[in-house]
C-alpha cells in the first residue's frame, strides 16, 4: 500500500482552556514560552520564507503520488548556503524562489543566522539541532570569502577531502548525517563523484513531547479512508482535551503543542466537499497567519493516527520550475562566488522521515546539493482524522515551518 505524507513545519498555538477565549499560551515557570527575537528585516523574511514553505508544499503534493514529509526550513538553510557562492541572475533567480527578492543575500543571511542561535534554546522540552556542512573535494579549492561566510552565517563545517578515496569520503558523509539525525537518516549518498567540486548538506533534527500526551491505552485499530475511497486499518491514538481549533470554508486545524508551546503540530483537515488540492492552494503565508491568529479554545474529541513516514526525492525540476533553472544549466549558472571551478549544480534532494506516538513527536531531514566542477468555535468540536489530512510543526512566534506532511493511510 502506498503512504502520501506531507511533512511541513508546524505551527505553535497554545492549550486551551474550558473556554472559547482567544489562544494563549501556558508558560511553566522552569520552562517559560519564549518568542523569536528578529530584526526588522528578518521579520519581513519571515513571511516571505513561509510564501517559500506553501509553494513547496502545493508542488510536493501535486507531484508525489503518496505518503511524503518534507522540511522547508532545512530547505532553506541548504539553498542560502547555495546562493552565498551564486552571483548575477543564478543568485537573483536563488533569492526569488525563497520569495526573498533579487540582491537580498545579506537579509537571507542575517535571517538564517538568527534561527540557527535561537530556535534551539526554545524549549528546554524540545530537542532541535541544525547543522550545516561543505565536503569540499581538494582538488578544487572553495573560495576563501565563500568559506567566509558559510562558516559566519551558517555555522558550516567545511572540510576537503580527496574524492577518489571514494569509500572513505562517502563513509564520511553518511557518518555526518547519522550523527545529526540521531540515526533517522543513516545515508544520503552511495557514491561521491570524483567530477563534483563540493557536497552540501543541511540536517534538521526535532524530538519533543506533547503537552498533553495520547493516553496509550486509549489507541485503538479503526478503519481510516483514503483518497479512492478505500479503507484501511489504522492504530488511532485518542484523545479528549481543549486545544485551539479553527474552521473555514476551506479547512479545518487543530494545534497539538510541544513542551512549552514554541512548538506545535498543526493538523488540517479539508472542510466538507474540499480535497488536500483546494488546502494547499489556499494556503500561503498571509492565510497561514489570518488562520493561526484567529484560533480558539474549544474541548475536542481528537484522533490522530499513530504513524512514521519515510520520504526522499530529488528536487531538480521542482526547483527549476519555481523559478532557478539557470542553477541546473552549465551555459548559464554562475556559481564563482563559490569556487573558479564552480559549474552549476548537479542534484538537490531531500531526504525526510517523521515518527508520530502517544509521546510526542521525533523528526529529521537532510537537505543535500552536489555541485559540478568545470571540469467552529465555542462548541463541542468532533475532529476524527479518520481520512487524509495534514500536518505542521512550526515554531510559534513567527510561524516558522520546520516540517510539513500529508497522511492517508496507505502503508
Amino acid at each position: 500500500m502506498k503512504h502520501y505524507l506531507l511533512f511541513f513545519a508546524l505551527i505553535a498555538i497554545a492549550l486551551g482552556n474550558v473556554s472559547c477565549d482567544k489562544a494563549e499560551t501556558e508558560e511553566p515557570t522552569d520552562n517559560p514560552y519564549r518568542k523569536l527575537e528578529l530584526s526588522t528585516r528578518s521579520t519581513e523574511i519571515v513571511q516571505q520564507g513561509n510564501d517559500f514553505a506553501f509553494r513547496f508544499l502545493e508542488i510536493i503534493n501535486e507531484s508525489t503520488n503518496g505518503d511524503f514529509v518534507i522540511s522547508p526550513l532545512s530547505m532553506q538553510f541548504l539553498l542560502g548556503m547555495i546562493l552565498d557562492g551564486a552571483k548575477g541572475e543564478t543568485a537573483n533567480e536563488i533569492c526569488e524562489v525563497l520569495g526573498y527578492g533579487a540582491g537580498d543575500v545579506d537579509g537571507v543571511n542575517e535571517f538564517c543566522q538568527s534561527l540557527l542561535k535561537q530556535l534551539p534554546e526554545l524549549d528546554k522540552k524540545t530537542k532541535l539541532a541544525l547543522a550545516n556542512a561543505i565536503v569540499a573535494n581538494k582538488s578544487f579549492p572553495l573560495l576563501d570569502s565563500y568559506k567566509s561566510m558559510v562558516t559566519e552565517y551558517y555555522d558550516a563545517e567545511v572540510s576537503n577531502k580527496d574524492f577518489s578515496k571514494n569509500k572513505e569520503t562517502t563513509k564520511m558523509i553518511n557518518k555526518w548525517c547519522s550523527d545529526n539525525t540521531n540515526g533517522l537518516i543513516p545515508e544520503i549518498i552511495k557514491n561521491v563523484d570524483p567530477n563534483m567540486l563540493a557536497y552540501l548538506m543541511n540536517a534538521t533534527y526535532f524530538k519533543s513531547q506533547w503537552a498533553e500526551k495520547f493516553p496509550k491505552g486509549s489507541t485503538v485499530k479503526v478503519p481510516f479512508t483514503s483518497v479512492d475511497g478505500s479503507q484501511v486499518s489504522v492504530e488511532m491514538m485518542r484523545n479528549e482535551k481543549h486545544f485551539n481549533y479553527q474552521d473555514n470554508d476551506v479547512l479545518r486545524g487543530v494545534n497539538l503543542p510541544y513542551g512549552n508551546g514554541a512548538y506545535s503540530m498543526m493538523v488540517i483537515l479539508p472542510a466538507e466537499g474540499k480535497t488536500l488540492e483546494d488546502v494547499t492552494e489556499y494556503l500561503n503565508a498571509e492565510s497561514w497567519a489570518d488562520f493561526k491568529h484567529s484560533m480558539v479554545r474549544c474541548h475536542v474529541d481528537l484522533w490522530l493516527p499513530k504513524f512514521e513516514t519515510k520520504f526522499e526525492i530529488e528536487l531538480n525540476d521542482i526547483l527549476s520550475a519555481m523559478g532557478m533553472p539557470s542553477a541546473f544549466d552549465s551555459r548559464k549558472a554562475d556559481f564563482t562566488a563559490m569556487s573558479k571551478a564552480a559549474l552549476c549544480l548537479s542534484f538537490v534532494k531531500q531526504n525526510a522521515v517523521i515518527k508520530v506516538d502517544e509521546e510526542g513527536t521525533e523528526a529529521a531531514a537532510v537537505s543535500f546539493a552536489g555541485m559540478f566542477t568545470a571540469a467552529a468555535p465555542g462548541q463541542h468540536i468532533v475532529f476524527h482524522a479518520d481520512k487524509p489530512f495534514l500536518y505542521l510543526i512550526t515554531e510559534s512566534s513567527t510561524g516558522v515551518v520546520l516540517f510539513a506532511g500529508k497522511y492517508t493511510g496507505k502503508h
